[in-house]
């Protein structure tokens, strides 16, 4: 499976810096702010998880040039077509040209406030043990993921301690395709700068990266 992600660029190299726009404002046009109130109104009907929205926005083929909203509204198309709830035809005419399907729920106007305000929790309980505790060295898994995954490519396969547990939380691997939410163990997990990008790194630099057990290996 060819599968790329442009899900952790900040880990790599030749990509310039991140330039601060001052007085930012939230956003720099109407269409910006449609783009991000249509993209929460389909995430509450049910036909899709935030994992699978993130999965569909980082595997765009031309996320690079997009900007950060043209990058949201893309993922958005692209969740639409793909489940049929919209076509290619209808998106380039800007309205329907057939009888809309079923969704699940509908996010109206008085509903808002209290679905911002609640959020979308990940935190799950479990009756099984976490395998690592705080202080334990580990080492996270190598190879490229053929999937949507959290572990940045920068920090695959490399040794590592663990800094923090972070409780139970859903496993957005498996979220992101369908499989379930299978929820695991979730850890902070500090590594040197050294470690990750060489000799070169600041000495003094600890990057600590939030890691669901699946990732872990204890050394």
């Amino acid at each position: 499976m060819n599968y790329q992600s442009f899900a952790d660029l900040s880990g790599q190299t030749g990509m310039g810096p991140v330039l601060k726009e001052s007085n930012e404002p939230m956003f720099h046009g109407n269409w910006e702010a449609s783009a991000f109130a249509l993209t929460l109104a389909m995430g509450s009907t049910g036909s899709w998880n935030i994992d699978m929205s993130r999965s569909a926005r980082e595997t765009l083929p031309n996320y690079l040039s997009l900007s950060y909203y043209q990058i949201w509204l893309n993922g958005l198309c692209k969740l639409l077509t793909e489940r049929g709830l919209v076509t290619d035809e209808e998106i380039q005419a800007g309205h329907m040209l057939s009888p809309a399907l079923p969704v699940k729920r509908v996010l109206v106007a008085p509903m808002v406030a209290g679905v911002l305000a609640r959020g979308a929790p990940t935190e799950r309980s479990t009756a099984s043990p976490a395998s690592f505790s705080v202080g334990d060295c580990v080492r996270t898994s190598e190879g490229q993921a053929d999937h949507h995954t959290r572990l940045p490519a920068y920090a695959r396969g490399k040794a590592g301690r663990i800094a923090a547990v972070r409780a139970v939380h859903v496993f957005p691997d498996t979220n992101a395709q369908g499989l379930g939410e299978q929820p695991q163990w979730l850890y902070s997990v500090a590594f040197k700068g050294t470690t990750l990008w060489g000799q070169e790194a600041d000495p003094g630099l600890t990057v600590y990266v939030d890691a669901w057990e699946p990732y872990l290996e204890q050394t």
